[in-house]
């Protein structure tokens, strides 16, 4: 699979490696993050891999913990508002993730965000999302998914959909603190779903929201 990533300058491309080698050098050192291949196999093949998400490091520490010639063709989906508020997320977002910049304001957005993502699809990147949308701070698992993944399976139904569960990042990173406790970080990946012929949304979102929770450690504990 070539490398879908549009061209930037020489100096730019540079940096971003840069930093994007740093904050996988990072990531790894701070939280020990590793990936648990359980139901999948760890290769460059296209997918969208959907996560659970109780962390504003839930998404580099996914793009860590790929190798990294899936790394490269991995794009998260991320909101432009978040990424583009500072020059440094500027930089950050699109450049070193390679973000797929996607607008959540309902009302004042002149595009539809799955036309975005499609397209990213169809220039051979894979995904990451996160199908709650928001962080979840409550006593349940996951919360409702968004038609976001649905949408996605039955426009590209070839593309792979892999759960990923992210474990111990809400206790390595609590809402508030700035320095992050020394827990290990799993991300366990989980076999494909696929949108069936005829199911419809709520079928397909609660069967992939348990492939998600059935990837959930059994000694976790729950929020207090």
């Amino acid at each position: 699979m070539t490398d879908p990533r549009p061209r930037r300058s020489l100096p730019r491309r540079l940096a971003a490696r840069i930093v994007g080698n740093a904050l996988v050098l990072l990531a790894r050192f701070i939280t020990a993050v590793r990936a648990d291949w359980r139901g999948v196999e760890p290769v460059a093949r296209q997918r969208v891999y959907y996560a659970n998400h109780v962390s504003n490091a839930d998404m580099p520490m996914i793009w860590a913990c790929l190798p990294g010639h899936i790394r490269r063709i991995t794009r998260p989906v991320a909101a432009a508002d978040y990424w583009l508020k500072t020059p440094l997320r500027a930089f950050v977002g699109p450049e070193v993730f390679n973000c797929v910049l996607v607008d959540r304001n309902r009302e004042g957005r002149t595009e539809d965000p799955m036309i975005a993502i499609l397209e990213a699809l169809d220039e051979g990147s894979s995904l990451i999302i996160f199908p709650e949308g928001n962080r979840n701070m409550g006593d349940e698992p996951l919360l409702p998914f968004r038609a976001g993944l649905y949408n996605i399976g039955r426009a590209r139904p070839d593309v792979d959909l892999v759960p990923a569960w992210i474990a111990n990042l809400n206790e390595i990173m609590p809402k508030g603190e700035v320095i992050p406790l020394p827990l290990i970080c799993t991300v366990t990946f989980g076999a494909p779903v696929r949108v069936e012929p005829g199911e419809n949304r709520g079928n397909f979102l609660a069967r992939a929201a348990a492939a998600l929770v059935a990837l959930r450690p059994e000694d976790v504990e729950e929020r207090p």
